[in-house]
């Protein structure tokens, strides 16, 4: 039998788990401490990731689902940064995986039923392996901001998923990227959630003109700390885990 921690922790930083101006964070937040299992030694030694599981269009989502070569519908931007730990060492060989709505603020699944049509040439996923320096970088389009119920209707800031694997599937970390200048942002009931300005910010993506004059698009520039003073918040982990 698996030891078990009740975890009784606060965080300060952290999304509030229950926050009615979310409502859905009514439901879905535990009503009972929560329960940390501790996983075994098979659990944390696998699997290894390398370069070979990535494909050449994995990280272009311009064209990585496109059905005739045609290129995704909309205004394309290029999203990059550095994976690095409190102490600003790189990590390498980071899954990263990125999933998004389309330029309209649809997502490909069959629960998103916003009156919005989908693109035939956009799945809107991808993933990246960090390199030695820890860097990390995606193709793809902006993604639409959309409504959704929340005390009548509310709407999402324009955002990209991010899932990060560690050395083992059990080592995920999931966490949101916004982008500068986005008047949705302090709008957002889930970025209220927050409690701390300070960590809102370490979500919100910088605008970088680096790319303007070769690739001809805007690009973003998103780093993600994994710990410390200044960690990145992830949705799923408590602070000093």
């Amino acid at each position: 039998m698996k030891k078990l921690l009740i975890l009784r922790k606060k965080s300060k930083n952290q999304p509030r788990r229950l926050f009615p101006d979310y409502e859905s964070s009514i439901l879905r937040s535990p009503k009972s401490h929560l329960i940390k299992s501790i996983p075994t030694n098979t659990e944390m030694s696998g699997p290894m990731f390398d370069k070979n599981i990535i494909a050449n269009l994995d990280n272009d989502l311009t064209l990585n689902y496109s059905v005739d070569g045609s290129k995704a519908i909309g205004q394309e931007i290029f999203v990059y940064g550095f994976v690095r730990d409190q102490f600003g060492k790189p990590q390498k060989n980071i899954l990263i995986e990125i999933w998004q709505a389309n330029a309209g603020g649809k997502y490909r699944h069959k629960k998103d039923i916003n009156d919005v049509s989908l693109d035939p040439n956009f799945a809107g996923c991808g993933r990246f392996l960090t390199s030695s320096d820890g860097y990390y970088c995606f193709k793809t389009i902006q993604p639409g901001a959309y409504p959704f119920p929340n005390n009548g209707i509310s709407w999402r800031p324009m955002h990209i998923h991010f899932s990060l694997f560690g050395s083992s599937f059990i080592q995920r970390l999931i966490t949101q990227m916004y982008f500068e200048g986005d008047p949705l942002i302090p709008m957002c009931s889930m970025i209220r959630s927050i409690p701390n300005k300070k960590s809102r910010n370490s979500l919100i993506a910088k605008l970088d003109l680096s790319k303007s004059d070769t690739d001809k698009m805007l690009s973003y520039k998103f780093d993600i700390i994994l710990r410390g003073k200044y960690q990145t918040i992830f949705e799923n982990r408590l602070e000093g885990m």
